[in-house]
């Protein structure tokens, strides 16, 4: 998909083909990418952005009954919703493939395959690294479902540095004990820097505190990666970010060569022109 994307501008391979996006929370990366990979391929779109507020959901009408409209449209839909489980219901209704874009503090399972292909681009292998996932675990669906997807990796090691009232829930360090991945949970992130292959910086979400503005600024600020983190991280690492970013990362890193983020967001396309070829056309 890199080669199609850089020498391929007329690709056809998705010719004929309608992908429809519903997103129900604000999206810019994952919905402009997957717009970009489908027309990168030939195919066409059909885009809602805030259908929360805009479409037939804002007057009452069920997820199902708009997943079953929806599919007499298209070919393919790409959700995402603010309800962890919203995607799966969305796939248990459609009879068209449904990706999941993200359901509310549940999941994000397209992001976590294109942090796995990047750390692999980057680092050359999934086995036997260690990662650091910073800042917001609680609420955070992308380090939730990159854990997840690391696990089925050998000889991985987990660091999970985070504000105290955003640690990683029960459910994922379970999940990792059970399939033998160690982890660790710390406060020191210097000190976990200098031990990772990668650092996963995350942004604490204001948007998932509701009224508790208080415990939001208790977490904000917390964990920041700036000149003096990098100064303890090995020469070969890396530093990622699903974006968007606040202070989480100062501005003052993006010059180094280990800041991966937007080589990581560029990435994104890669996997979801794959994706959208191997659900619609098959390998």
């Amino acid at each position: 998909m890199e080669i199609i994307e850089q020498k391929s501008r007329g690709s056809q391979l998705l010719k004929g083909y309608l992908m429809a996006t519903l997103f129900y929370e604000p999206s810019t990366r994952t919905r402009l990418s997957f717009e970009s990979a489908m027309k990168r391929l030939g195919g066409e779109v059909l885009t809602t952005e805030n259908a929360r507020e805009f479409s037939s959901a804002a007057k009452g009408e069920t997820l199902e009954d708009t997943i079953r409209t929806v599919e007499g449209y298209s070919d393919i839909i790409v959700m995402r919703h603010f309800e962890s489980g919203a995607a799966r219901r969305a796939a248990m209704t459609a009879n068209i493939p449904v990706i999941n874009a993200g359901d509310g503090p549940g999941q994000h399972p397209t992001q976590a395959l294109l942090d796995v292909y990047t750390i692999e681009r980057e680092i050359g292998r999934l086995d036997g690294i260690k990662v650091g996932l910073v800042g917001d675990l609680a609420n955070g669906r992308t380090v939730r479902s990159l854990a997840y997807l690391l696990a089925k990796y050998n000889d991985v090691k987990i660091y999970f540095v985070s504000p105290e009232v955003v640690k990683m829930k029960d459910d994922i360090k379970e999940y990792l004990t059970s399939k033998g991945v160690e982890w660790e949970e710390s406060a020191n992130l210097k000190e976990v820097a200098s031990k990772c292959d990668v650092v996963y910086q995350t942004r604490i979400q204001r948007e998932r505190f509701g009224e508790r503005i208080d415990l939001y600024d208790e977490a904000r600020g917390k964990y920041i990666i700036d000149r003096n983190i990098l100064s303890a991280m090995q020469k070969h690492a890396v530093v990622m970010h699903p974006l968007p970013r606040l202070d989480e990362i100062t501005v003052e890193v993006d010059g180094d060569p280990r800041a991966a983020y937007f080589r990581q967001a560029k990435n994104g396309l890669f996997i979801r022109m794959a994706l959208l070829k191997l659900l619609l056309l098959g390998w």
